[in-house]
């Protein structure tokens, strides 16, 4: 965990979560343009980006979806049970509909894909130090009408699930999910039968096809 020591107290002070130092650098630079913010920490993990809430208290929080140690939700849901005032932008590559939903109910203010440019993630950091419960998302409406349109018996994974889900689409076996999420090999394998059993699959090609089929898997 990186921070700044000199905090001018007039601006919007932000933190930046992301495991790619370059991807960091890159928003800090586009959040440097705007004179009414300032970033005052950097973190890689989860843990990380947690220990910096702590100790900075800033107003904004902008984190990955995916990290090594757990995902940006893990953030969003730890900090909002207990700050309803701070800032909390999910940004990602996986902007599938389930992702948009699981950051919304997380208590998200933004959810930005990492292909937006990035004038609309410091935006999406404005809005959230205004209006930090009001989810704004520019796929939600198209999201939301997909959703509406969708059979009621489609399956629901729950943020877990939607994670094994997605690692087994990138091709990794039981212990390299296990390994990924953190869990032990049996637990993979529990959550792996539980997606097969929603999707009503008996092999991984068949819950893949489904998945597809379904929209189930991250863009």
């Amino acid at each position: 965990m990186n921070t700044v020591n000199s905090i001018n107290p007039s601006v919007t002070r932000v933190v930046l979560v992301d495991d790619h130092e370059l991807i960091r650098q890159g928003l800090a630079r586009a959040f440097e343009r705007d004179p009414n913010m300032q970033i005052v920490g950097h973190a890689a993990t989860v843990s990380q980006a947690l220990a910096a809430y702590d100790e900075l208290r800033p107003d904004v929080i902008v984190t990955d979806l995916q990290l090594p140690d757990g995902t940006g939700l893990d953030i969003v849901r730890s900090i909002r049970q207990h700050d309803e005032k701070i800032g909390l932008v999910v940004l990602t590559m996986h902007s599938g509909d389930e992702h948009v939903f699981q950051a919304m109910e997380a208590g998200a203010s933004g959810f930005v894909g990492k292909d937006s440019p990035s004038s609309e993630v410091v935006g999406a950091a404005r809005h959230a130090v205004v209006a930090p419960r009001t989810f704004l998302c520019s796929s939600l409406a198209a999201a939301m009408m997909r959703r509406a349109t969708t059979s009621a018996s489609r399956p629901r994974l729950s943020a877990r699930e939607q994670q094994v889900l997605d690692l087994l689409a990138d091709g990794l076996g039981t212990a390299q999910i296990a390994g990924q999420l953190y869990v032990s090999e049996s637990t993979a394998k529990t959550h792996i039968a539980r997606i097969y059993q929603k999707l009503g699959a008996t092999n991984r090609a068949q819950a893949l096809v489904t998945a597809m089929r379904l929209e189930l898997l991250s863009a």
